[in-house]
């Protein structure tokens, strides 16, 4: 009598190799990717999944957020009069500065001969608050709650009270994920305030630094230079906070210096971000984009200019109601 099992035709010879369904699988992931990458097509399935994924996301992170609740509701009252007689004081010089700010646009307006005032930069926010954090060597990303229902669009400018904070990568109904500036897939192209050098600004995956490697050993950079948007790229306008650089080395064996900048925007603690739509028309504005805006977002797609030494010129940065204060030597800005 023949044993259990001694059937000749086994039952694993019947389905196909796994070699052969490895094959097969790793053929149609690499042609969804090609006809991804040339004609997006695979976008409304991202929406999709985003809208999808967004009720889990907040699931996930619900119980930080109640935690945050609960503390912020048992907060003692003498920090919370503190923090508010903080933030009338603030106020208080915001406005004053504001004033300044107005009072200079004016006066640069006369001088480019003007007819008429210059419009604000800033045309409308919209405040986001963050539903998760990424930050890895790989990826500096955040999740916002605000999508394309609050008219958020791809590759918007993202800000923070302090400075520049990065841009929109994707959208979804409800949510948005934001590129930091200190993704090491993304370039920024920047501008030494004191000096008007420009440059490129890159991430390097940690929260507290940007790298900048394409300044030449003699060009004007010092330790705590601010840098400010260029308006160059065709996302961010000029004159908008980024980063204070920190290190500045020069080896003459090498042809380049090493500069190492930290963000001004507090990238691991800040719990809301600012959404920005700014006027196209204003003197600030950003100037057009050497590619396709949506395509250079999340990566390096700024390339470098020739170099720049110290004779090299730039405008001055325009003195508009969301840039830093101008250098007491600030001359008249370019049209």
């Amino acid at each position: 009598m023949a044993s259990f099992g001694s059937n000749p035709r086994s039952l694993t010879g019947r389905t196909p190799a796994y070699g052969f369904r490895f094959f097969v699988y790793a053929v149609v992931c690499v042609v969804l990717m090609f006809y991804d990458q040339r004609g997006g097509w695979l976008e409304s399935v991202r929406g999709g999944l985003s809208a999808i994924a967004y009720p889990l996301q907040l699931a996930v992170n619900s119980p930080s957020a109640a935690l945050r609740w609960t503390r912020s509701n048992f907060a003692e009252r003498a920090q919370l009069d503190a923090e508010n007689a903080a933030l009338a004081a603030e106020l208080r010089e915001l406005k004053l500065k504001s004033l300044r700010f107005a009072a200079l646009e004016r006066e640069n307006a006369q001088l480019r001969g003007l007819q008429a005032t210059i419009p604000p930069i800033l045309e409308k926010t919209l405040v986001g608050e963050v539903v998760s954090v990424e930050l890895s060597m790989l990826r500096q990303r955040l999740l916002i709650n605000r999508g394309s229902t609050n008219g958020v669009r791809k590759a918007q400018p993202v800000m923070t009270a302090d400075g520049v904070l990065g841009q929109v990568l994707r959208v979804g109904p409800w949510s948005a994920e934001i590129i930091l500036i200190t993704d090491a897939e993304h370039a920024l192209p920047v501008e030494v305030l004191r000096s008007g050098l420009r440059t490129i600004a890159v991430g390097v995956g940690e929260s507290d630094r940007l790298s900048l490697p394409y300044v030449p050993l003699n060009s004007d950079i010092r330790v705590d230079d601010l840098l400010v948007t260029s308006g160059l790229g065709g996302v961010f306008p000029q004159g908008l906070p980024v980063a204070t650089i920190t290190t500045a080395k020069r080896d003459p064996a090498q042809p380049l210096a090493q500069i190492v900048a930290t963000p001004v925007s507090h990238i691991d603690r800040d719990r809301h971000v600012l959404f920005a739509w700014f006027s196209p028309t204003h003197p600030a504005a950003a100037g057009p984009a050497t590619v396709d805006a949506e395509q250079t977002v999340g990566t390096a797609a700024f390339q470098p200019q020739p170099a720049a030494g110290p004779t090299a010129t730039a405008p001055p940065v325009s003195t508009s109601p969301v840039s830093p204060p101008p250098s007491p030597a600030a001359t008249e800005p370019q049209q």
